[in-house]
């Protein structure tokens, strides 16, 4: 691979923040665990532009993925080491739950298929995720053959464990910095290789589809449908990149998993993640009537009320789905919601919620032209400034360059502005740099073309 002009840039703007993206190929469909996972690994080992250095690396992470990840079939070998040796590593996405017939809690790793494992109060309440829905982690598992002794004890325990994300603090002014060796155009393809795609195969508005699909993880309370034909790639970015986000597979969506459970009091995913994505909208359904008005209360104000108080949560709500047509057959026999489900397809209030409808017909299906083999920021460090970047806002200090004019009401002026806040933000995320005219005109073209999109479906 020759190094290309973005990559040098890149390799001195972000020294050890960056990963060669073709390095994930070889790996992603032999190991059994997300991209992130294994570019957490590479990040450690191989985030260099030294030919040699980046060998060694890759054959530490091909060593530690072969010991630690458990491929179907081999359960039972992974267990007998743990007895053999003691304890074992392993990388395993974990989850737990309270067991009150003994008051402690168990946990459960899936690869192993260990439903009853023993670990500490304190291991739960440090990582309080695996309550709900669970992470990728470096474990510690033990076997203790005393207890095994005992009538039904629990011999497997864990001992410590290590998410796998980027926990730093500062991570914002490493990228704040990082971003100034670029120019507009280099940093918009920076981004683009970062989520692991070739910007320079793309067309404008292929790369404007993926830009508003990040928008999600840096704006709260962000709500977007992206409908368009199979296989370009409508769910990579919510399954493969972050870890804060968690991707909802169609079937039945239950209210007490997605807000809040009643009979425990335990939040739900909108309130643990950034971004809810469903994927397969079609064949989405509630378990309860009013699922539906609950969901729409929330994707309006970002709170919703069971029981008592009202709960505030700032988790996005993005849907994904196919159309079985063209979108011109599509606009002719309907309108562009018509993969909905029926309890949402023609429901207008339920539309006004959605920020942005993503036109998915105009990102290609993707084959392997598509995937960067050039330098990217490694997916938990741009994960992580992502979450962080939650927090600021950037639409205050343009809001009196713009007029929208009178066409757009409440709800519309609000879409447009998260959007535009959304992309500012991704293309200049230091509040301190004024934004330049160029970024502002062509983020308010994107915002208000995706959101005229939902108001013609509602015509």
């Amino acid at each position: 691979m020759e190094l290309d002009n973005l990559d040098l840039i890149a390799a001195k703007a972000f020294e050890g923040f960056i990963v060669r993206k073709d390095l994930l190929e070889q790996f992603r469909k032999t190991y059994p665990v997300p991209t992130y996972v294994i570019e957490f690994l590479l990040g450690r080992y191989c985030s260099t532009t030294n030919e040699a250095e980046i060998q060694e690396g890759l054959e530490i992470v091909k060593r530690q993925l072969q010991d630690r990840t458990v491929r179907p079939g081999e359960e039972e070998y992974f267990k007998s080491k743990a007895k053999e040796n003691g304890s074992i590593k392993i990388i395993d996405i974990i989850t737990a739950k309270l067991d009150t017939g003994t008051d402690s809690y168990v946990a459960s790793l899936p690869s192993l298929q260990l439903n009853k494992i023993r670990i500490s109060s304190e291991i739960v309440n440090a990582n309080d995720r695996m309550l709900t829905g669970g992470f990728y982690a470096e474990i510690e598992l033990e076997y203790d053959a005393a207890i095994a002794q005992e009538n039904s004890g629990r011999v497997f325990g864990i001992i410590s464990l290590r998410p796998i994300q980027l926990s730093q603090r500062n991570v914002l002014e490493d990228y704040y910095k990082g971003r100034e060796s670029f120019t507009l155009e280099e940093w918009k393809d920076f981004l683009i290789r970062s989520v692991g795609m070739e910007p320079t195969e793309l067309s404008e508005k292929a790369k404007n589809v993926l830009f508003v699909r990040m928008i999600p993880f840096i704006e709260r309370n962000y709500n977007m449908i992206e409908l368009g034909p199979r296989g370009t790639g409508k769910s990579h970015l919510y399954q493969q990149i972050s870890p804060y986000s968690h991707l909802v597979s169609g079937g039945k969506a239950s209210v007490a998993k997605m807000f809040v459970n009643m009979g425990s009091g335990e939040r739900g995913l909108v309130c643990k993640y950034d971004v809810v994505c469903f994927d397969e909208v079609s064949g989405i359904s509630f378990d309860q009537k009013d699922g539906v008005n609950i969901m729409k209360g929330y994707m309006e104000s970002g709170e919703f009320s069971r029981g008592k108080e009202p709960i505030r949560a700032d988790g996005g709500v993005v849907m994904v789905g196919n159309f079985d047509v063209d979108v011109e057959h599509q606009q002719r026999i309907g309108h562009l919601f018509g993969p909905l489900p029926p309890e949402m397809r023609d429901d207008t209030a339920f539309m006004d919620r959605i920020h942005a409808f993503v036109p998915g017909w105009d990102f290609p299906k993707l084959n392997k032209i598509y995937f960067t083999n050039h330098y990217g920021l490694v997916s938990d460090f741009l994960a992580e400034c992502w979450t962080r970047l939650r927090d600021i806002s950037r639409i205050s200090t343009v809001s009196s360059n713009i007029d929208y004019g009178g066409a757009l009401n409440g709800r519309d002026t609000t879409a447009v502005n998260k959007t535009l806040n959304g992309l500012l933000k991704l293309m200049q995320p230091n509040p301190e740099v004024p934004i330049s005219d160029e970024i502002l005109e062509w983020a308010i073209k994107i915002a208000l073309e995706y959101r005229r999109r939902v108001k013609e479906q509602q015509k």
